[in-house]
Parts: C-alpha cells; sequence; structure tokens
C-alpha cells in the first residue's frame, strides 16, 4: 500500500472543539422563552442557547487564541442539547440558527484562514429521524423496515424498562442503530457526507466510528469525500489503538486519547480523581513518573505510520471526559505543562473550549457548561495567556509542526524532548515534582556544538558543548523551552 496521504494542512493546525449549545448566544437567532439561564448548571436536558452565529461573531477571540481550526459536536436537527439524537441530518438546526448560520460561519472562518470539521453521527439515528419514525408509526408495514435492525412488534422505543427489541446504541432506546449493510442507508450517510463537504465543511470527526463494522464503508466513505474536498480531514473517534482504521484507506487519524491517559498520568503525576475518571474509556491511565510516560509516547510513534501521527487530534479533555484540571483535582500547574506538551509535540493540538480560561467541571453534563463571556473577572487569565504564548510558539516554531521527535531524557519527575526540522531545533523539559532538578540534556545526536539555544520569551541562552545542554535548572511544577534562533 502506498504510504498514507493526510491533509497537509493539518500539521499547521490548533484546534479548538465547540460544544454549540454552550459557547455563545447570538442575539441575531430567534430563541425559545423556556431556556435554561446563560451559565446555569448545566443539565441532561435543558438548552442553553448557543449558535453558530454566536461561534462567528467571537472569531476575533479564537484568533487571539492562537486557534486555526474549530471542530464542532453535532450540529444538525435533535431533539437534545447535545444533538448526538439526529433527526434530519440535511438540516442545520434551527436553534443553531440554521443552514444560513452555518454558512455565514464558514465563510467567516474561510476568510481567516480557519478550517471547521463537524460531527458525523453515522452509527445511530433517533427515534425522531423520519424512516426510524415511519417504523413507529406503521410497524411491519414501513416502507423503511430494513433501515433498521428490528426485531419484533410493536416496537418498544419509549418504555425504560423494558429492552428496546431493535438494535441500539448501548441499548439507548433514543438511538436506533443503522443497518448500514443495506445499500440504501449506505447511500444516504455517504450523500450526507458529500453534501457537507460540498457546502463547504472542512472535514468530519465521526462518533463512535469503530461500532460501524464494515471497511468498505468506510473506504467508500473516504474516496467520496476525498472526491468532494481532496484536503478534508477524516478523524475517528476510538478510544483504543486504531490500526485497522489508520493504514490510508480510512481515516486519516483518531481522536488520541492514549495521549491524554498519559498526559494525566505524567503531568497530574498519578493524583487522578478516580472516581470521575472511571466513568470514562480513560480509565485506567498508565503509572506516573518519566519513564512510563516515555514509554507510552513512544509506543504511539511505533504503531502509525508518521504520516497519521503528523495529523493525530491530540486532545486533553472533551465533552465525553471530565475537564482535565478537574481530573486533576484542581492542579492547573498540570495543565499548563500538559498543554506545552500538547503544543510542542507531534499531531494537531486540540483545546476544549473554556480550558484556556480555567473552567472546571466533573463528568457530563457538568463537563458542558456555558462559556462565561458576561463573568470576565472568572477567567483565569494567566492561564489564558500561557495558552495564547505557546500557541504563539507553535505558530512561530516550524520545527514544532513538521520537524521530527526525540526523547532526550526521562527520569523520575524529569522529562525532555527535542524537535528538529533542518537547521532548527526546539528543545523541551519539564519537571512535575516539587523540587528544581538540574540535568544535562544530549543533545549531540541532532544539535552540533557551538549552538545557541535560547529561551523564545526571555531570550536567555545557552551553547550546546561537548554534545550536551548542561547545568539546565528546571524550577518545580514547570517547563523550559530552549530554541535555535529562527533560519540559524
Amino acid at each position: 500500500m502506498e504510504r498514507p496521504d493526510t491533509p497537509d494542512w493539518v500539521r499547521d493546525a490548533v484546534f479548538y472543539q465547540i460544544f454549540p449549545d454552550r459557547f455563545a448566544r447570538s442575539l441575531t437567532v430567534p430563541k425559545s422563552k423556556n431556556l435554561d439561564e446563560w451559565g446555569s448548571p448545566p443539565t441532561y436536558h435543558g438548552y442553553q442557547g448557543g449558535d453558530l452565529a454566536g461561534v462567528a461573531e467571537h472569531l476575533d477571540y479564537l484568533q487571539d487564541l492562537g486557534v486555526n481550526a474549530v471542530y464542532f459536536t453535532p450540529v444538525f436537527q435533535s431533539a437534545s442539547n447535545h444533538r448526538y439524537h439526529t433527526h434530519d441530518y440535511e438540516k442545520v438546526d434551527p436553534m443553531l440558527g440554521g443552514d444560513a448560520a452555518l454558512r455565514r460561519l464558514l465563510d467567516a472562518a474561510h476568510d481567516r484562514g480557519m478550517r471547521v470539521v463537524l460531527d458525523g453521527v453515522f452509527n445511530h439515528a433517533s427515534r425522531g429521524f423520519f424512516q426510524f419514525h415511519d417504523i413507529l408509526e406503521n410497524g411491519p408495514d414501513s416502507a423503511y423496515l430494513d433501515w433498521f435492525k428490528v426485531s419484533g412488534f410493536p416496537v418498544n422505543a419509549y418504555h425504560l424498562d423494558v429492552a428496546p427489541n431493535y438494535e441500539a446504541w448501548w441499548n439507548l432506546p433514543a438511538l436506533p442503530k443503522f443497518n448500514v449493510r443495506n445499500p440504501d442507508v449506505r447511500e444516504y450517510l455517504l450523500n450526507v457526507a458529500v453534501r457537507w463537504v460540498d457546502f463547504g465543511i472542512d472535514g468530519w470527526r465521526l462518533d463512535v466510528a469503530n461500532e460501524i463494522d464494515d471497511d468498505d464503508f468506510w473506504r467508500e466513505f473516504r474516496r467520496r469525500v476525498r472526491r468532494a474536498n481532496p484536503e478534508a480531514y477524516i478523524v475517528g473517534e476510538v478510544w483504543t489503538d486504531s490500526q485497522r482504521w489508520l493504514q490510508g484507506d480510512m481515516w486519516d487519524a483518531v481522536m488520541n486519547y492514549h495521549f491524554t491517559r498519559a498526559c494525566l498520568a505524567f503531568f497530574a503525576r498519578g493524583e487522578v480523581d478516580q472516581g470521575e475518571l472511571q466513568k470514562t474509556s480513560l480509565h485506567p491511565t498508565p503509572e506516573p513518573g518519566a519513564e512510563a510516560f516515555a514509554r507510552s509516547i513512544e509506543r504511539l510513534h511505533g504503531i502509525y505510520a508518521p504520516e497519521i501521527t503528523a495529523v493525530m487530534l491530540n486532545l486533553l479533555g472533551s465533552h465525553d471526559t471530565a475537564r482535565f484540571v478537574t481530573l486533576a483535582r484542581g492542579d492547573v500547574a498540570a495543565l499548563r505543562l500538559a498543554t506545552l506538551f500538547q503544543m510542542t509535540y507531534l499531531g494537531a493540538p486540540s483545546i476544549y473550549y473554556g480550558d484556556e480560561i480555567g473552567l472546571q467541571g466533573s463528568h457530563d453534563p457538568a463537563n458542558r457548561g456555558a462559556f462565561p463571556w458576561h463573568d470576565r473577572d472568572s477567567w483565569d487569565k494567566d492561564l489564558l495567556h500561557e495558552f495564547q504564548r505557546l500557541t504563539a510558539l507553535r505558530r512561530t516554531r516550524p520545527a514544532l509542526r513538521r520537524g521530527s521527535f526525540h526523547v532526550l531524557h526521562a527520569a523520575g519527575d524529569v522529562f525532555a524532548h527535542a524537535r528538529k526540522l533542518g537547521d532548527e531545533a526546539v528543545v523541551v523539559a519539564f519537571n512535575v515534582g516539587a523540587s528544581t532538578q538540574r540535568l544535562d540534556l544530549p543533545v549531540g545526536a541532532w544539535i552540533a556544538d557551538g549552538v545557541e539555544l535560547a529561551d523564545p520569551w526571555s531570550h536567555q541562552g545557552v551553547r550546546v558543548e561537548a554534545g550536551s545542554v548542561r547545568g539546565l535548572d528546571i524550577p518545580p511544577r514547570s517547563g523550559k523551552v530552549l530554541a535555535t534562533s529562527l533560519g540559524a
């Protein structure tokens, strides 16, 4: 098989994940009178009224943050605030502003050089999806009976104390699972995928994609989506090893939850809220310590082709996990260090909305709180500035986006790596411990003696001598960056 062909732009991307109901409201989108108050404690069923026009009105904020790509959880018409219960795949939810709001957002984002990726929920639909509703109305006489796998009548779609008599995601009656073996279903879903790429989106995140256990479907999905846009990004949601789908003929990448686990273990020093962790597939995390962290990271390099690793979606949290800082028991230093690693590592970093200002939140629904636009005093502005500083570092340093990756040191509380592209080199060291660490870093295999490396912000420098950077002091719970002069 040829080398995987992955979208070049993803190597330069910093993603921002948005849960549309909770990011921003626009006055241009009509609202129901029965909404929860913006910023009230999030609930499973209540809406707070965020919309896509509101996102378009806050693109300045995202651009200032250093974001150039946005991934949205589902935006199509649905009877749920998270919109994974899709009613109509061919219509943006009117509560989000409809197709016109997506058009406005895409045009505004593309004018700024920003990309937009949508969430494709192709494994299952909802009770309100027309073809399934037809089965509810007409039973065995439905014209769409073979769109789903129904085992008895009457269809039990609402009695929660009785298991549904049709295939449903996690046996939840609200989420009937498509019969993807049906050619009509396949064609419908493939046409939906192409329709929105033609509309202008830049890729798809595929919800529970491994549960569509049909490689031919995914190969055809890729062929059609790439025919519509050769640079479209296709990223699956899989929480485990994903070699099966990452050979270059199906998806480009997955949400890199292995990365998340490793970062939680190392940067939070194993002091993770286990109760919250066990509510997700992040459990268990690796052992704490730099040695285990290095093993976890280097293992990832060994199981995927470099072209795949270069576009993996590296996240510290999502709508499906408690927020990173909450899992780390409020340790903001853990989030800062993990973000430094995220921004200096291979692949595309992804920020979960609000993490950059210190939002906390345990498992769903608390991790889906409203962005506090009207309470900026609540923002952790130092943390926000750190995110801005780190995204700027990534943006201005080609080696951090396209360079090789090398572990330099991994022992106890200290980990260090280097990125190298041509004559440009960036060295990053982390101390997760409680006391200052002094170390010598062996860099001679990648950086020549006599080369000056300097902190990109303070400009204080060191010289490589006898193949090492010597006497490097790293304060407790901090990281240090050293880099060659750009163009050196």
